[in-house]
């Protein structure tokens, strides 16, 4: 019997070389003549919004950018992107970059329109809308923040807070694999194995909204991110490579945003709030330990899918054999791509253990996803495993 479900994504999704350089042309029915462009300062630096800044100047637009946006956004970044909104009379807004740009646009879109206020709207369903037209552009192959409802904020110096509404998806998300080529080595490692995590918890979620089109949607981005980011970390100029990775990415985001990710990304937070570790790098710390400690529960979960990203595991007979197989060979492979795989690595020492396991807990929304529960000791033991 298939249990009731519910699914949501983007309106409509565009994958093609040069998308982001035919903007005006995709998205003419709703962007407006004073669209908001939310980036980053590296993105600007490297000059890869300039093909569809200019292409909009030329189909009449006059295009104005917030390119302020940084990595674990505050929230007074995000009030000041409002206001760049506010001042253009932007008549939509576009997110540029990696996910950081992406939840930032999000947010902006949504409060300078309907005027409610942020601290009303965190947590699930609580955004009221409207919001301006919404187009999603990412550069980097991992979030999948263009086809996720949910946008993650940084409040206080440490605290990571999300505003999760269909609200948030967006009218567009354009996929432009050329936008990747320049990715660096570490953040395609990084990024894809986040895409990774992505997929593998929505896939093992405990959600009652865990369903066949998320775990289906869940495998194929396995498939594709398990058989191209070596590749693509390697050959960073390979098109294909890049383009299946970004389609993975987009996939796994499609998956989690119905069925919601859980306990690594509880672990994962506190190590970007408190420690600033990107939050790829802060999903592939904690992955096999949490995957290890879970085995308990959900070896047969997640010796299903182990072969879709290591084919030879297939020949492991036993499901839990299998499953500890698979955490290992994950450890592996984030060696394998340059990866930093222990939380030592990153100056973070035994004693500053016991706050981000504290940190942890806080993550109630995630924690109640994981498919074994998760106390305050247990993620003590997970960062220790990892130190």
């Amino acid at each position: 019997m298939i249990s009731a479900f519910t699914f949501n994504t983007s309106q409509r999704i565009i994958f093609e070389n040069g998308a982001a350089s035919a903007l005006s042309r995709h998205a003419a029915a709703f962007l407006g003549d004073r669209p908001l462009l939310v980036t980053d300062p590296g993105i600007v630096s490297l000059g890869l919004q300039e093909p569809c800044e200019i292409a909009l100047r030329q189909a009449g637009c006059k295009v104005a950018r917030f390119s302020d946006v940084s990595a674990d956004p505050p929230r007074a970044l995000v009030d000041k992107a409002i206001m760049a909104a506010k001042i253009h009379s932007a008549t939509s807004v576009i997110g540029f970059g990696g996910g950081s740009s992406l939840d930032v646009a999000k947010l902006v879109a949504l409060i300078a329109k309907s005027g409610e206020d942020l601290d009303d709207a965190w947590g699930i369903g609580n955004a009221k809308g409207p919001r301006l037209p919404l187009i999603l552009v990412p550069t980097t192959a991992g979030t999948g923040s263009e086809v996720t409802p949910i946008s993650i904020i940084t409040v206080g110096t440490e605290e990571k807070r999300g505003v999760v509404s269909p609200l948030l998806l967006p009218d567009l998300a354009v996929l432009d694999p050329l936008l990747t080529l320049g990715l660096p080595g570490p953040v395609t490692a990084a990024t894809g194995v986040d895409a990774m995590v992505h997929a593998i918890e929505a896939y093992a979620s405990k959600s009652a909204n865990n369903n066949p089109v998320s775990r289906t949607l869940a495998m194929e981005a396995l498939k594709l991110l398990g058989a191209n980011i070596e590749r693509a970390v390697r050959y960073p100029a390979d098109k294909d490579a890049r383009g299946a990775m970004l389609l993975g990415s987009l996939l796994a985001g499609m998956a989690f945003a119905n069925s919601p990710v859980a306990a690594v990304h509880a672990l994962a937070y506190p190590l970007g709030g408190t420690f600033h570790v990107p939050h790829g790098l802060s999903n592939a710390l904690v992955l096999p330990h949490v995957l290890a400690f879970n085995n308990a529960v959900a070896a047969q979960t997640y010796a299903d899918i182990a072969p879709l990203v290591f084919p030879d595991l297939a020949g492991v007979e036993t499901a839990p054999e299998r499953a500890a197989h698979f955490a290992d060979r994950l450890t592996a492979l984030c060696e394998k791509l340059g990866l930093q795989t222990r939380l030592r690595e990153l100056g973070i020492g035994e004693t500053d253990l016991p706050k981000l396991a504290a940190d942890a807990m806080k993550q109630t929304r995630l924690l109640v996803n994981n498919p074994r529960e998760v106390t305050e000791a247990d993620a003590l033991d997970i960062y220790r495993a990892a130190l």
